[in-house]
């Protein structure tokens, strides 16, 4: 194994002042084409409002089913003894 080259100064130092933090934050998500919340703001505002007329909407909506395991029956039975 080879020892690994030091990077030219440590990822986040201690006495780091949070405007370098910032910065270092921005370039990440340059270069991670990752989307700024500015992005994600302007293409929500260009989609168009859902509709809310009554034939658009679901008639039947199935209510979500919750399974309930055997051992986590036997703890509800024992904490909540009647």
């Amino acid at each position: 194994m080879t020892p690994a080259t030091p990077s030219p100064r440590p990822a986040y130092a201690d006495p780091a002042a949070p405007a370098d933090l910032v910065q270092d934050c921005r370039a990440a998500t340059r270069e991670l084409r990752l989307d700024t919340p500015a992005a994600r703001l302007a293409r929500a505002a260009l989609r168009p409002a859902p509709s809310l007329a009554y034939d658009d909407q679901p008639r039947e909506v199935r209510k979500p089913e919750i399974a309930v395991s055997a051992a986590a029956a036997r703890l509800a039975s024992a904490i909540y003894q009647d």
